[in-house]
């Protein structure tokens, strides 16, 4: 089957969500407005997780998975699967669901007119110092980026494909994609999205990733926009 849409859902450690990933993104699957597969890219975990996806894997013919030999972060998994994916259309959720799937249809609607279409949570259900340090950062990303966005952390995306392994591999992309997809000239909006409590396991940022990192990864951001080269092919003999 051709799919025309993959999600990719990074695992790190996520033995106890991983049922009920399964359970929501079948139930997706079935509703999506476009033909859906799911790509997990288990970033070396070390908990019972590899063994869950591939029994997953093994139910459901939509699933695949790659694995890591050692932990690399979320940016190298979300990265890894734009690489890996040939679908018209990539996408990703965290494992941790406290984004819906079902929302990915909203999104969807406007990937016609967009390159990138990024979700923004409404009425988070997160703590307090979670909230304002994600605030914090992006404000500041915004001021080094001008994107525009509100929630760049937000782990609900529909990106072209075509823009998406275009995006160089750095750690902390996964805050930049609107920025990077921007720099390639494309179009980017942000919708609203719903938004939950986790259920199960652990996060897996503290206060350095949500607010200090992103700060220095700003700096290389404007390396890389002053550095970054676009071009457009107008005719090849190579079939």
């Amino acid at each position: 089957m051709t799919y025309k849409f993959t999600i990719i859902v990074p695992v790190y450690n996520e033995e106890d969500n991983l049922v009920r990933v399964e359970t929501e993104l079948s139930n997706y699957i079935k509703t999506a407005s476009v033909t859906t597969s799911i790509l997990f890219v288990n970033d070396g975990s070390t908990d019972n997780s590899q063994t869950l996806i591939e029994e997953i894997c093994n139910r459901n013919t939509a699933f695949n998975y790659i694995l890591f030999k050692e932990n690399r972060g979320l940016s190298a998994a979300i990265k890894a699967g734009f690489d890996t994916v040939d679908s018209e259309l990539v996408g990703y959720i965290d494992s941790d669901l406290q984004t819906a799937p079902a929302d990915f249809n909203i999104l969807l609607e406007h990937i016609d007119t967009y390159d990138l279409v990024t979700g923004v949570r409404s009425n988070r259900k997160d703590s307090f110092v979670k909230n304002m340090s994600s605030k914090i950062a992006n404000g500041i990303r915004r001021a080094f980026t001008h994107d525009g966005m509100d929630d760049t952390g937000c782990p609900l995306k529909v990106i072209k494909t075509d823009y998406a392994k275009r995006i160089p591999m750095f750690r902390g992309l996964h805050r930049f994609l609107p920025a990077m997809v921007m720099l390639q000239n494309g179009k980017v909006i942000q919708v609203t999205v719903q938004h939950f409590p986790r259920i199960a396991g652990t996060a897996k940022f503290g206060l350095w990733n949500r607010l200090l990192g992103p700060l220095m990864d700003c700096f290389a951001y404007l390396w890389m926009k002053k550095k970054y080269i676009n071009y457009e092919i107008e005719k090849s003999s190579k079939n």
